[in-house]
């Protein structure tokens, strides 16, 4: 039986690697694989990624996309960038938020504290595709796990899963990356104000002109900041904002693996025990 399950396994992976290509093509083009610190069973975040990271969705991708379910305390949170606090309240002081109705029943303008939600760059969905040219910017806070880098058949992509995740942090640093001239049977037809990008999900055509440029933030860290090392960043602070608890889930399940393993030795102790004596 175990030969004839290793047998079945390698001919899956076998099928997987000549069928990848064939399920993706017509659709978006397959991420790379990234080696995320935070992947895998035991893998935890980078905090100097994260504040990065943070510092490119600030500086560049804040400008149209909002991330609705992050408030400024989360940055300051044990598992996420671990900001102090008062770096915390200083971010949050940058944005001015409306609060209100004051006393006249009037709404007013306060600068933001760290209990507050990060400041949407639109008031509403219409505006934003007015300011995009009829596009509407996804929310972040999700996009990680909504979007799929890896694209194998049903039956591999548990295994790959199971490791890699579902490729959403290799999606977005794909897409990112991932700006290029047409194919020139598709240049011609290349609709007005899109940029080409085979990794898009929707695409190939895209309304987001490439975001990222050479040198385009200032790492106080001193790491250069290159595209590739950006989209990396960002890529990471965003996997961390789909999933903040990932660091304590992870270090509970393997408790929970240790219980199980000291319970199931002490059971078979305990049989060992009571069953001693009698013949099998």
């Amino acid at each position: 039986m175990k030969t004839l399950a290793k047998l079945l396994t390698a001919a899956a992976l076998s099928t997987a690697l000549l069928a990848g290509p064939a399920f993706a093509a017509g659709k978006a083009k397959n991420a790379q694989d990234i080696d995320f610190s935070f992947e895998g069973p035991f893998g935890t975040f980078d905090r100097a990624q994260l504040q990065r990271g943070f510092q490119v969705y600030k500086e560049v991708c804040s400008a149209c996309h909002s991330a609705d379910l992050l408030h400024y305390r989360n940055l300051g949170e044990s598992g996420g960038p671990e900001f102090s606090e008062a770096q915390v309240k200083a971010i949050a002081a940058e944005y001015e938020i409306q609060d209100g109705p004051n006393e006249d029943g009037e709404m007013f303008e306060r600068p933001g504290r760290p209990s507050d939600k990060f400041k949407a760059p639109f008031t509403n969905a219409n505006e934003a595709r007015a300011a995009n040219g009829g596009a509407y910017p996804p929310d972040m806070s999700l996009i990680t796990k909504a979007r799929e880098g890896f694209h194998y058949p049903w039956y591999v992509s548990p295994f790959i899963k199971m490791w890699t995740g579902n490729g959403g942090p290799e999606y977005v640093h794909a897409v990112l990356t991932g700006y290029s001239d047409p194919p020139e049977k598709e240049a011609a037809n290349a609709p007005e104000g899109k940029s080409y990008n085979a990794y898009f999900a929707a695409g190939p055509w895209i309304s987001m002109a490439p975001p990222l440029s050479e040198d385009g933030v200032e790492y106080s860290d001193g790491t250069k900041a290159s595209v590739d090392q950006q989209a990396k960043d960002v890529a990471a602070f965003l996997a961390w904002a789909a999933e903040p608890k990932l660091e304590e889930r992870k270090s509970l399940g393997l408790q929970v693996m240790i219980y199980l393993i000291i319970l199931a030795l002490l059971m078979y102790l305990v049989k060992l025990k009571l069953w001693r004596d009698v013949e099998h």
